[in-house]
């Protein structure tokens, strides 16, 4: 698939001014000034974050409330249930407000909604639950923002509400003895971008300072936290960064006794990174709830014994182990319905529907349908009466409201800007479609049906040293707002040692201004024939390091490659 290439040109001005000050090669200089590090101390307090440099928790709005309500629990001996999501972002954020509210008060349970049976958020039969087992106090974490009527039924039974959320609020928000989520209009705190389980851990520490207990306190939950940062694909800037960077110290130093487990079971080893967070635990842990129940999620991550981890973590990996032989096999059946219907191929949009898909992968499904057939895409399956499915975009393109233009043939939808969930009457799916389609050919630029590399900046090879390096790992963890860097390099040459491996992949041995290198293109098997004409061309890649026999070496990830314009 051909891709766009967009390279960033920052302010040359500040690059130099950026340069002047830290003495460091320009081209790292130019990629902080494209995160926004303009100055010393910007640049210092990027490389160096202090946990101390995270915001008090009393700027946010409801705190005093949601703290005087809970500790007043802990003195009536109220029972206190702690309820949330069913992905990484819930589970975690119970996992971590459980562990903790159990150092003070015996009295806590916790809930996860079934995904299937009571779908997202709070529910009405988690509200029952709490009922039934005599609790007078539910804490809601990761949801809860949208549930106005709920949160009055609860009202009625005398249960009040805590809700620590991050999503964005409607106009009418709920009647709760506490509402945390710095999103509210009229809430002070400085960072936005806090996931649930941040907004949790801010609970906590203003709890630690009420109950006087000592500031590192929450410390040891650090590592949940950047688990829930790392999955939820929140920016990974000021306050969610100093987190994830400790969470990422606690995890290789005393990880959670599950994250220890699935680590284990999927045979990546210590010190683990953020990418290892994102493709190793996250999915096995999202795997419950697509694929069972979440509640075994929240087990894994309190369980006492690294034994008892081990156990539930098997669960999840089996778990995973059976959603990628459904989002496997769903894919390759939506691709061939994609191949089959040629006029669908011409299209701006996807929409595949087949009745035994399972519900809990069609958001997956849609993301590696993008990946093929670079579309907005939707994927349905049958739900009970009904047909429900999930919508993924591409970049830059509001599926939202695509989605909300079609809501005549629509029974429900929400979401977002790049990702949504919808239900349909059967009836309406070739309606929906067509219209879809309609709405979408209408509004895409087309430069969005192309892939975009988003490009750092240009650099030669004798400039990609093991100092180089060093200074880009200090950039890390990365994820959205701060990705690792992509680098393009000018009339490169092959060595004639490049070859085709594992049948679809590129093996590189490439050379620029004297120097050679070596580095993997995966699925690049087509770029060969460039390659073996010797003519120069222009490499796209990120620099990793590889581990050989003990030998650690430089090289390249390429993403793409094109020929050189001038020879």
């Amino acid at each position: 698939m051909k891709k766009r290439w967009n390279i960033q040109q920052p302010n040359e001005n500040e690059v130099a001014a950026l340069q002047e000050a830290l003495k460091i090669n320009p081209v790292l200089c130019k990629i902080l000034v494209q995160r926004n590090i303009k100055t010393f101390n910007e640049a210092k307090d990027f490389f160096r974050p202090q946990l101390q440099h995270i915001h008090s928790p009393w700027l946010m709005k409801d705190m005093q409330n949601a703290t005087d309500r809970i500790l007043r629990a802990f003195e009536n001996k109220e029972r206190i249930l702690v309820f949330g999501d069913y992905d990484v972002d819930g589970t975690t954020s119970v996992a971590l407000l459980y562990r903790f509210l159990k150092t003070q008060h015996n009295l806590v349970d916790f809930y996860i909604p079934h995904r299937y049976r009571e779908g997202y958020g709070v529910s009405k039969a988690g509200i029952d639950h709490a009922k039934e087992n005599g609790c007078t106090l539910i804490i809601a974490l990761d949801c809860g923002i949208k549930s106005v009527d709920l949160v009055a039924y609860a009202n009625t039974l005398r249960i009040d509400f805590v809700i620590c959320d991050h999503h964005l609020p409607d106009e009418i928000i709920p009647q709760a003895v506490a509402i945390l989520n710095p999103k509210q209009k009229d809430c002070p705190y400085p960072y936005k971008e806090l996931c649930g389980c941040g907004v949790g851990y801010k609970l906590v520490t203003a709890l630690c300072e009420k109950l006087g207990l000592p500031s590192g306190f929450p410390y040891q939950y650090l590592d949940l936290v950047a688990t829930a940062i790392a999955a939820d694909i929140v920016p990974i800037t000021g306050e969610n960064r100093i987190l994830a960077y400790y969470g990422l110290e606690t995890v290789n130093r005393l990880p959670n006794t599950g994250i220890k487990a699935l680590a284990f079971l999927s045979e990546t080893r210590f010190p683990l990174y953020i990418h290892n967070l994102v493709f190793m635990i996250a999915p096995r842990v999202n795997a419950a709830g697509r694929m069972d129940d979440a509640r075994k999620a929240v087990q894994l991550f309190v369980a006492a014994t690294y034994e008892e981890a081990l156990s539930y973590a098997e669960l999840l990996h089996s778990d995973n182990s059976e959603r990628k032989e459904a989002d496997s096999s769903i894919t390759e059946e939506a691709l061939k319905l994609i191949v089959q219907n040629s006029e669908w191929r011409s299209r701006k949009s996807t929409v595949v529907y087949q009745p035994h898909w399972h519900k809990g992968v069609v958001g997956i499904v849609a993301s590696r349908l993008i990946e093929h057939h670079y579309r907005p895409t939707v994927v349905l399956t049958e739900s009970g009466d009904y047909v429900a499915g999930s919508a993924r975009s591409v970049p830059g393109f509001n599926l939202y409201e695509a989605i909300h233009a079609c809501r005549e043939y629509l029974i429900g939808y929400g979401g977002h800007f790049a990702a949504a969930g919808l239900t349909l009457n059967k009836a309406n799916i070739e309606l929906f479609r067509e219209k879809f389609e309609e709405v979408v050919a209408s509004s895409i630029p087309e430069e969005l049906l192309v892939p975009e590399i988003l490009i750092d900046a240009e650099i030669t090879f004798p400039e990609i040293t093991p100092a180089f390096y060093g200074i880009v790992r200090q950039m890390e963890p990365f994820g959205p707002g701060n990705m690792t860097p992509v680098f393009i390099a000018r009339n490169v040459t092959d060595s004639g040692f490049s070859r085709i491996v594992k049948e679809n992949h590129l093996r590189f041995v490439v050379q620029q201004k004297g120097i050679q290198l070596t580095g993997i293109g995966f699925n690049m098997a087509s770029k060969f024939p460039l390659l073996q004409s010797r003519q120069p061309f222009d490499l796209v890649f990120k620099i990793e390091e590889n581990e050989w026999q003990g030998q650690k070496n430089l090289q390249l990830k390429v993403e793409d490659i094109r020929p050189s314009e001038e020879y």
